[in-house]
């Protein structure tokens, strides 16, 4: 998305045209017309004074969300059940053997609105094979999926439990009968993807989102 995309993005948000918006924010008329890669500074707190909610790293480089998150929006820890558990549990990026077994209480509840869904829990992302998509150390939000792996939609990034190993990949369908197809989303050469059989799943999780960790 470029500067004339977030431009525009504003202008939808700000339900105005071209013109409007110019007269509302001081800006003079046509500027929008000549912008080619980037906005001016005098521009951008035109922009920001009449909309002090708009993200400012977001106007100027387009990375993160275009509106500021409100306290509430922002992700807090508690021990009071408030939003969804975080159990320190490894999630692999891979295909490694995890140690530590389900962990049964969780270590605190984190209180992030999109998240704050029944069923809905916290967990750690440990290695690379699905980076740039989800990180190493990224926390994820998941959610237990109780259809049968076959009804599920594939394409869609799940966590999966098996009697050795927990780990998070795209689901993709298999030419084998039985088995499904496990995907990673770094293209390096010591990741590819892998065919293993359905019976060997013990549990299917939907990834519903991921953050970095804050605390």
């Amino acid at each position: 998305m470029d500067i004339k995309d977030r431009l525009k993005e504003i202008r939808d948000y700000a339900k105005m045209g071209q013109t409007n918006f110019e007269k509302h924010t001081g800006i003079s008329s046509g500027y929008f017309n000549k912008v080619k890669s980037s906005i001016g500074s005098d521009t951008i707190l035109k922009i920001i004074n009449k909309f002090p909610e708009i993200n400012v790293d977001w106007l100027i480089t387009g990375k993160g969300e275009m509106l500021k998150k409100t306290e509430a929006e922002k992700p807090s820890i508690n021990y009071i059940h408030k939003g969804s558990p975080y159990y320190n549990v490894d999630f692999i990026g891979g295909f490694d053997l995890v140690l530590n077994d389900q962990t049964l209480n969780p270590d605190y509840y984190i209180d992030f609105a999109p998240f704050n869904k029944d069923g809905v829990v916290w967990c750690n992302l440990t290695g690379h094979s699905m980076e740039p998509e989800l990180s190493n150390g990224d926390y994820i939000a998941m959610k237990e999926m109780t259809d049968p792996i076959e009804y599920l939609p594939y394409g869609e990034v799940y966590g999966f439990i098996t009697n050795s190993y927990r780990t998070v990949k795209r689901m993709g369908k298999s030419d084998k009968d039985g088995f499904i197809r496990l995907i990673p989303t770094n293209k390096s050469p010591e990741y590819s993807d892998q065919d293993i059989p359905i019976s060997m799943i013990r549990k299917v999780y939907a990834v519903l989102g991921s953050m970095h960790r804050l605390f």
